[in-house]
């Protein structure tokens, strides 16, 4: 057989992929349509012709409201990577103030964004500042973490070699580990396209001239389906097109994996004082900036409340006790749902990086499908899910899985595609199968990565249930957030801004807990400092 006959199938092989492609979209499309048909009456789905009738009847509408989100989510999506990069370089330069810097963070990221929004847009008033703030706010901490695990994602010996040249660590970090920190950004950037779209267009639902989030609120009161999928779709089409570009500029400057990426045992333990002092110092700390910022701009007390002022509200005051009531009440009932779709949107998200390893060719359905429904803003997701599976638990908890699972995909599909080439050459020479080396090699590469997502997904299923639960189920904190937001029951509202808090840090410490006892035995050089 000729050379030239030879590269045939190899050309037929990418001529159809494609097809392929195409075949399954048009596919998906035609359920899409046949879906709604059956359940027209449901107000659920809106038919694709429907959707395209809407679109191209208001398309110059619907374009300058894009322009004017997109414009928003832009500054947003560039001041917010700038800072979590920015946060994840000096954590790793000046190790201990890791801890602190990354619990405040990780305070800031879960403000409800149904609470910050009102309070921003009073701040800036008219104008985009609440827009720009709220979609740098939905991604600094996405990027923070990612790169965060990738600046430490390099082995331990690449490392002792440069120090045995006595170089520093300004050196380390441009030799070594930004080169190793590049995939874990691209994952970082992607996951935060989404989320800066989002965030803008919360910031518009808040009471902005424009945007396509102000389109997303007529479209919701006046229960136009329609008009409310022709936002979704427009929205998911704008961050999967951000999406995929992230990715290809991502691939283009990714470098190959390193050859090893194992570091020997180091010895993690620490005083039990050591690992509380830093959460507790984070906290002190927000609670002077908290006041500091308060005063510096002199806010007015009826509105801005003080730290003091919440701590009357909830311990000290005449009606503490009621107030304590309230909330620990509407507390719970959130946690409820955010626990079970939590875990439900972790385990989901590792079992399709699972599925599409060990069938890559799913990817060209599933990744799609993906993306769409975490481009989809969550306040045109939620109603719509609510509305389908009803207003009890299921639909609250299928919100914040779908909220979870795409950010947690993204990362596992990156921290498999980390396992070194040579932990696959020893698995390829004892001829192991592919469920072998996915058990055994792939899911232990993919741990850091894992663990990073499970704490991103933390402020996620906080914004998942409390938007859920103020557009939808009028239950929960979420609910009471709104409602004392619009009667200036501003006590309340800061005062279950603050509990959020205290549940994410909490929260937050135990996946810390269960992510250390992991990684000291799989991915020791992530805990090295």
């Amino acid at each position: 057989m000729s050379s030239a006959d030879g590269a045939m199938p190899g050309r037929r092989v990418r001529l159809a992929e494609p097809v392929v492609r195409a075949a399954n979209v048009l596919v998906l499309i035609v359920l899409w349509e046949a879906g709604a048909r059956l359940t027209a009456g449901s107000f659920v789905i809106a038919a694709p012709s429907a959707i395209v009738a809407h679109i191209a009847e208001n398309a110059g509408l619907l374009w300058r409201a894009l322009l004017a989100t997109s414009s928003a989510a832009a500054q947003g999506f560039v001041w917010g990577n700038l800072a979590g990069i920015a946060l994840a370089l000096v954590a790793v330069l000046v190790p201990r103030s890791e801890r602190v810097l990354s619990t405040l963070a990780l305070l800031v990221f879960c403000l409800p964004l149904v609470a910050t929004g009102p309070i921003l847009r009073v701040l800036y008033g008219p104008g985009t500042g609440p827009q720009i703030t709220l979609a740098a706010l939905a991604v600094y901490y996405t990027t923070f973490l990612p790169v965060l695990v990738g600046l430490r994602a390099a082995p331990r010996d690449w490392l002792d070699l440069v120090r045995s040249y006595g170089h520093g660590r300004l050196t380390l970090l441009g030799l070594v580990r930004l080169p190793a920190s590049l995939p874990y950004l691209t994952a970082g950037l992607q996951i935060a396209a989404p989320a800066a779209f989002l965030g803008a267009m919360v910031g518009e639902f808040t009471g902005a001239e424009r945007g396509l989030g102000v389109l997303t609120v007529r479209a919701l009161r006046a229960l136009d389906l329609p008009a409310t999928w022709s936002i979704a779709v427009i929205a998911a089409g704008v961050s999967m097109l951000a999406f995929w570009a992230v990715g290809a500029i991502g691939r283009r400057l990714d470098l190959a994996p390193p050859q090893i990426l194992l570091a020997p045992p180091v010895d993690h333990r620490r005083h039990p004082l050591g690992v509380v002092a830093a959460p507790i110092l984070a906290l002190l700390v927000a609670v002077a900036l908290w006041q500091v910022l308060m005063d510096l701009f002199a806010l007015s007390p009826f509105f801005a409340k003080r730290p003091g002022d919440v701590l009357a509200f909830v311990l000290t005051g005449p009606a503490a006790a009621e107030h304590r009531a309230v909330l620990l009440s509407a507390m719970g009932e959130t946690l409820a749902y955010a626990v079970p779709g939590y875990l439900a949107g972790l385990a989901l998200g590792v079992g399709l990086t699972a599925a599409l390893t060990l069938a890559p060719r799913l990817a060209a359905v599933t990744l799609p499908v993906s993306v769409a429904l975490r481009s989809i803003p969550i306040i045109a997701t939620a109603p719509v899910i609510i509305w389908a599976l009803g207003r009890g638990a299921t639909g609250t908890i299928a919100v914040v899985a779908v909220m979870i699972f795409f950010p947690t995909l993204v990362a596992c599909l990156h921290g498999v595609m980390r396992t070194p080439r040579s932990v696959h050459d020893v698995f390829a020479s004892y001829d192991a199968g592919p469920f072998r080396r996915l058990v055994d090699a792939q899911l232990p590469a993919m741990l850091p990565a894992f663990f990073a997502s499970a704490r991103m997904a933390i402020p996620a299923a906080i914004l998942a249930v409390t938007t859920a639960e103020w557009l939808a189920t009028g239950r929960g904190i979420g609910a009471l957030m709104a409602t004392t937001a619009s009667t200036s029951n501003y006590g309340m509202l800061w005062s279950s801004i603050a509990l959020i808090g205290l549940a994410a840090l909490v929260a937050h410490g135990a996946v810390a807990a269960v992510e250390r006892a992991v990684l000291v035995r799989t991915s020791a050089e992530q805990l090295a400092r």
